[in-house]
This record gives C-alpha cells, sequence and structure tokens, in this order.
C-alpha cells in the first residue's frame, strides 16, 4: 500500500502563488506516477497535473500555462508550483499515486485546501 502526504496550501490572494508538496512512502516504487488532481465543491474531481519518475509530464486545461509539477526521485517527493492563481483554482487538492498518467491510481493523499481569494 502506499502512503501519501501532502504539504503546502492555505489562503492566497489572486494573482499569487502557491507550492504544494507530496511525499509517498511504502509500497511505493518509482514506476508509480504522482500526479495532483483537484475537486471543488459541486463539481467533479479533476486532474491538475502528473509526473512519472523519468519526467513525463501531463496537465489538465486549467493547469496549462501557470502550474508546473516537478519530481524528486530521490525523496519520493512531486512539487506543484502553481503561480497566477485564480479564485476558480480553490479546491481541495489531493496528491496520487498510479500507473498513468491521465488515469489516477487508487492511492490517494487526504487532501489540502487551497483557496485563492480576490
Amino acid at each position: 500500500q502506499v502512503q501519501l502526504v501532502e504539504s503546502g496550501g492555505g489562503l492566497v490572494q489572486a494573482g499569487g502563488s502557491q507550492r504544494l508538496a507530496c511525499t509517498a512512502s511504502g509500497s511505493f516504487d518509482t514506476r508509480h506516477v504522482l500526479g495532483w488532481y483537484r475537486q471543488a465543491p459541486g463539481k467533479q474531481r479533476e486532474l491538475v497535473a502528473s509526473v512519472t519518475n523519468s519526467g513525463s509530464t501531463a496537465y489538465g486545461d486549467s493547469a496549462k500555462g501557470r502550474f508546473t509539477i516537478s519530481r524528486d526521485s530521490a525523496r519520493n517527493t512531486a512539487y506543484l508550483q502553481m503561480n497566477n492563481l485564480r479564485p476558480e483554482d480553490t479546491a481541495v487538492y489531493y496528491c496520487n499515486a498510479g500507473r498513468l498518467l491521465w488515469t489516477p491510481g487508487t492511492s490517494w493523499g487526504q487532501g489540502t485546501q487551497v483557496t485563492v481569494s480576490l
């Protein structure tokens, strides 16, 4: 079983930046894809970004051009750098470990709230 611990998040003003981190442990290995998904109230969970151990990435439409995902393999950690945040980015952000860039696996973190104010 993979355990995922998220950090970062909180309140930020529109136009600001924030960085999220997700550290994996347990049965995690380099074949796992690490990804960030988000869910806003009343909406479905959606892909924000994901990254393989070799650095291949996938981005949801809302993240393109503003968010960057990266991965530190030595620390089993993925980072999501979010710039130019907008109120519509407000959501709970979840870390995920799976095998595919575009499809989540079954391992989820507890989620971290990101709130963007005007």
